[in-house]
């Protein structure tokens, strides 16, 4: 119940500080204020307060109160393909692509819009007629068509921070048997891109989701079994 209570104290301070009632610098109301403000015992309010510290909204000085500090400022985040050198940071990032891709596959399953389904058509009929120049970019543009789908636009947007180089850097660490003037590699990655838009456009979420595991967890093992980079 203690916790229940601080947690309605903590969204009442939190939302005045937000709206700016309570600004940076400003003095929390004291502890005997807060009990009568919100019906709530002294336990309660310390509790509040200490929630507030650890989140580094507020900072308490013995024998003055709490006051409430700057919030800081918002910095987007972003996967930069720039940092991304070795071997192992391919490696890195394919593992993390597996987790995010594979569940942005399922939640495209579920929020398509009719606009997204024609991008992922394209993206993947595209892909087949490029030659080696063109196919990262119509590959990139398949896995940016996912994402889009998804509706939710940190999928889109962290794709997109990666860019074409998510494509092009695992490709380099590969030989010739998986180079895109490869027919085979070629119809293989087709295969794989095929499984997962069928999946994206019958709104089916699991198979989406493992199809989208199964690509680019190929991708993850040729790059994996290339014991040093010689350029997924």
């Amino acid at each position: 119940m203690t916790t229940t209570l601080a947690h309605a104290v903590v969204t009442g301070l939190k939302e005045a500080i937000l709206r700016g009632d309570l600004p940076p610098g400003a003095k929390l109301p004291s502890e005997p204020q807060l009990v009568e403000q919100y019906g709530v015992s002294r336990t309660v309010v310390r509790e509040a307060v200490t929630r507030l510290r650890s989140e580094g909204l507020v900072e308490t000085f013995h024998g003055r109160g709490s006051f409430v500090l700057a919030l800081p400022e918002p910095s987007p985040f972003a996967a930069e393909s720039t940092r991304i050198r070795t071997h192992d940071d391919v490696l890195a990032m394919l593992d993390f692509r597996i987790g995010v891709e594979s569940e942005a596959a399922a939640l495209a399953a579920h929020h398509r819009t009719p606009a997204d389904e024609r991008a992922i058509r394209a993206a993947t009929e595209d892909f087949g007629r490029q030659g080696h120049e063109g196919a990262v970019s119509a590959d990139f543009d398949f896995h940016r068509a996912v994402a889009a789908a998804t509706g939710n636009r940190f999928y889109l947007e962290l794709v997109e921070s990666l860019g074409p180089m998510m494509i092009m850097l695992p490709r380099t660490q590969l030989g010739e048997p998986y180079s895109m003037t490869d027919a085979t590699h070629v119809e293989r990655v087709q295969r794989e891109h095929d499984a997962i838009a069928d999946a994206v456009l019958a709104g089916d979420a699991d198979t989406a989701r493992a199809a989208m595991r199964v690509h680019l967890g190929s991708s993850r093992r040729r790059v994996g079994s290339t014991s040093s980079p010689s350029g997924g």
